[in-house]
């Protein structure tokens, strides 16, 4: 479980957050905003990457600032920046961070060769990081975020830069941890996505929350709610470039 208790933070005197209070429950919910509203901000917070201004955050009952080292070997995340080491290769990436969570080296590299395989990666495995695909990338730091079975999931843009069929895989995968009891809060700016696997909505805006509920509960459709807080998109294309 994830909660967050009046969370604030702030870039520069400019607030990101305020007050944000939120407990996540075992399920998929997700974290809808437009760019700037605070998503990745708050997956920061909740991720120990960053300490909130004021406020507290606490995962299964502990305070992240006083239990880090505990909590964060029962959590898995795939960050803005993704989080890889550059100079390895996607195995050499997955077998660097086994030892971290205290899995054996053949407990490892099994563990990785599953991932590897579920997520289309075998063949790219000897593929140095850097040189890697966005998608590829990113497939590679959602396998390292599962690899030692965490509890809670803190996934940024889990679906952007992935192909159809990889992007079915991952939502089966989450649907799976779901059922099985982890706690997975996600960013996603697929809205049809969300609208299929999410058990629950928090949408962000300026910072604050404007809306949070079940998708499955409600027979407005995500994107009608979200649009309605948000507002709706520029629809007119300039007369000279559709012309």
């Amino acid at each position: 479980m994830i909660e967050c208790r009046a969370a604030t933070k702030g870039y520069a005197s400019k607030p990101v957050l305020k007050r944000i209070d939120l407990v996540v429950e075992p399920g998929i919910c997700a974290l809808l905003g437009a760019n700037g509203a605070g998503k990745s901000t708050l997956l920061r917070l909740v991720s120990g990457l960053e300490e909130p201004d004021s406020g507290s955050v606490f995962l299964a009952g502990l305070a992240l600032r006083d239990h880090r080292v505990e909590i964060l070997r029962n959590l898995g995340v795939v960050p803005e920046g993704l989080g890889l080491f550059e100079s390895l290769t996607i195995i050499e990436n997955l077998m660097a961070i086994g030892p971290i969570y205290g899995l054996t080296k053949s407990e490892t590299a099994a563990r990785a060769a599953n991932l590897l395989a579920l997520l289309d990666l075998t063949h790219g495995r000897h593929t140095v990081a850097r040189n890697g695909s966005f998608g590829m990338r990113k497939k590679t730091a959602l396998a390292m975020a599962l690899l030692h079975k965490p509890r809670v999931l803190l996934l940024d843009e889990p679906f952007e830069g992935i192909d159809p069929a990889s992007s079915a895989v991952i939502q089966m995968l989450l649907c799976q941890l779901s059922r099985d009891g982890v706690t997975i809060l996600l960013t996603s700016h697929i809205l049809s996505v969300v609208q299929k696997i999410a058990t629950r909505v928090v949408i962000l805006h300026k910072g604050q929350i404007e809306a949070d509920f079940d998708p499955s509960a409600t027979e407005a459709a995500v994107e009608e709610v979200y649009f309605g807080i948000i507002g709706k998109p520029q629809s007119e294309v300039p007369d000279w470039l559709s012309s």
